[in-house]
């Protein structure tokens, strides 16, 4: 009697949870009770960061802009692993410069095998992203890296570690 009891509560509760779901979805596909309810429900599919770029170009400052640029402090950037598109590790950054034409590059020792036994490579801050506690080369393929000249850091000025600069968010 008493599994009874239990079977028949589970139904009800089921029963109730559909209809409040079924409630829920009709009043979100009609935009006219939308306002009234205040409840919207929204699906996205968003492709990963840097995906798009190849078929809509845009300039690498526009880019880097819509990327929503958050403060970050040098000393917690410098040693972090930079990625390519698909997750393998080109280098890591060895220090952060800034240019007699105030532009921030990142210096990266590039290497084929996974970023050991690198060159230093500068790279333009506005190419880069960070996820997590790595940065991700959106708009610099590891190719790119192997054309770059070995840095030679002249006409630069490091930035302190306490230093801060703005870097773009990139996801997976």
């Amino acid at each position: 009697m008493i599994h009874v009891a239990k079977l028949s509560i589970s139904v009800v509760a089921l029963a109730f949870t559909l209809a409040v779901g079924l409630v829920v979805a009709t009043h979100a596909a009609n935009p006219a009770h939308a306002g009234a309810s205040g409840l919207v429900l929204a699906q996205a599919m968003v492709p990963p960061t840097g995906m798009m770029d190849a078929i809509k170009p845009t300039p690498m400052e526009q880019r880097y802009l819509s990327r929503y640029p958050q403060p970050a402090r040098v000393g917690d950037l410098v040693g972090l692993p930079v990625l390519d598109l698909h997750d393998s590790t080109i280098g890591y950054v060895q220090q952060i410069v800034r240019t007699q034409q105030d532009k921030i590059q990142f210096i990266v020792s590039y290497s084929r095998w996974w970023g050991w036994f690198g060159r230093p490579v500068a790279v333009p801050l506005e190419v880069l992203g960070i996820q997590g506690r790595e940065l991700v080369s959106l708009d610099m393929p590891p190719g790119d890296y192997a054309k770059a000249p070995t840095w030679q850091g002249r006409d630069v000025t490091a930035l302190s570690p306490d230093a801060t600069i703005r870097i773009a968010l990139a996801r997976a």
